[in-house]
């Protein structure tokens, strides 16, 4: 086994321990009657994407034009028939050091928690079944061929030869998935909302979270993992994998110092929930330019977007739509100013391209082509899907089953016994 396989591998389970995390994050903010069925949307999302990516999502995402089973348009929509089921790769790992399997492995860990971040825009009013059809068809039609434009690609003397559309003709630069994995989700969530439409007595503070140690254990979870989301997709542990190690923890204690500060400045008070939310925006910033900023410019990126996050989410109360979880406050909006970032201050090699830098906006231009084409292909689809579902099977509960909590409803459980008619009983 070589020590790409390793380090692969290594990352591959750090990355998958993230929607674990992301579970207890999401868990904890949401109501003590709902926290199951929160919970299942990302464990859902575990068994069904991490499926769909062994039948044909691999097959997808990282289609090879020049493999003679390949059907479908060149870097935009195919499959490599051969690779259904991952035949192919099955096939010669015996003869290999297992590199591609296990590249394989750790793409897939990427899938499963890009369509677990959308749950939580939906958190207290979602049906379960429903939500798990979306997960497949949005994963099949939305993540797997957006995948492809932005990771599927291939190097040849320092030029982009083969790949998807977005990094081979367009010159995107996306380092661990800022569009593909933010973007996408955060496009997605903000449909989704649109679709199921507020929950029941929609207003600001309507709920509080009901357990924020949960809150901050995922948070610890999903930072922990994100070293081997930004770090592993060098796939190589080399300096650059070093450095976006470095820069994702920078721009995370970036987001929490200066998501509490704006707290503490605009609301009195710097909470917990806050700063962990801080925390999450920042490495979803660096996600897609870990690899292209020096830590100092990681540091002023998550700074930056503690405030900018911080103050989106209020938007929702503005604009009136209800995303549960604040998915579109920080993950669309940390999404797409970490990407425009590469083009403000961004290098590749040791070579400016920002325009701040070199005075030409040519690669920001760039950057805000790949935001504007996955987040409009994200959120039309999703909308689609999600009203399609709506109007047929139904996505969203019955108000009198919203109001008491969906957990017993869907699940036939609760998060706590006290809180289950099931348990109680008179002297």
């Amino acid at each position: 086994m070589s020590d790409t396989t390793m380090f692969l591998i290594f990352c591959g389970a750090l990355v998958l321990f993230m929607t674990p995390g992301l579970a207890f994050f999401y868990g904890g903010l949401v109501r003590a009657s709902s926290v199951v069925s929160m919970m299942m949307m990302s464990f859902g999302s575990i068994g069904l994407i991490g499926m769909l990516w062994m039948l044909y999502g691999y097959a997808i995402s990282f289609a090879k034009p020049v493999d003679a089973s390949f059907v479908g348009i060149p870097g935009v929509l195919g499959i490599s028939l051969n690779q259904i089921g991952l035949t192919q790769l099955v096939a010669v790992h015996d003869t290999s050091d297992g590199v591609d399997l296990a590249f394989a492995g750790f793409q897939g860990t990427f899938a499963i928690i890009t369509v677990a971040l959308i749950s939580g825009a939906i958190a207290d009013r979602a049906k379960f079944g429903s939500w798990m059809l979306f997960a497949g068809l949005w994963a099949t039609i939305v993540y797997f061929p957006a995948a492809g434009w932005v990771f599927n690609f291939k190097i040849t003397n320092g030029v982009v030869t083969e790949g998807g559309w977005l990094v081979k003709d367009v010159g995107l630069l996306d380092f661990a998935g800022g569009t593909v994995v933010e973007i996408a989700s955060g496009a997605s969530a903000l449909a989704l909302a649109l679709v199921l439409g507020k929950r029941f007595g929609f207003r600001k503070g309507m709920h509080a979270p009901h357990n924020v140690p949960l809150t901050l254990i995922g948070a610890g979870i999903l930072w922990f993992g994100w070293f081997g989301f930004n770090a592993g997709s060098e796939l190589a542990a080399d300096g650059t994998a070093s450095l976006a190690f470095l820069n994702t923890l920078a721009a995370g204690v970036g987001g929490l110092i200066s998501w509490a500060l704006y707290e503490r400045i605009a609301h009195g008070k710097p909470t917990a929930v806050g700063a962990a939310s801080g925390a999450v925006a920042g490495m979803v910033a660096i996600t897609p330019s870990c690899g292209f900023l020096s830590p100092m410019w990681a540091l002023v990126l998550g700074l930056a977007v503690g405030v900018l996050c911080g103050w989106a989410i209020e938007w929702k109360f503005l604009l009136g739509y209800d995303d549960s979880l604040d998915v579109v406050g920080i993950h669309l909006v940390g999404g797409i100013f970490g990407t425009l970032f590469i083009g403000l201050v961004g290098q590749v090699g040791g070579t400016a391209v920002g325009l701040l830098q070199t005075g030409n906006a040519a690669q920001l231009g760039k950057q805000a082509i790949g935001v504007i084409a996955v987040g409009i292909y994200a959120f039309v689809i999703s909308y689609a899907l999600g009203w399609v579902i709506q109007k047929t099977v139904g996505f969203r509960v019955k108000s009198a089953d919203e109001i008491a909590g969906v957990d017993l409803v869907v699940h036939g459980e609760t998060a706590y016994s006290e809180a289950d008619p099931r348990w109680s009983w008179k002297l």
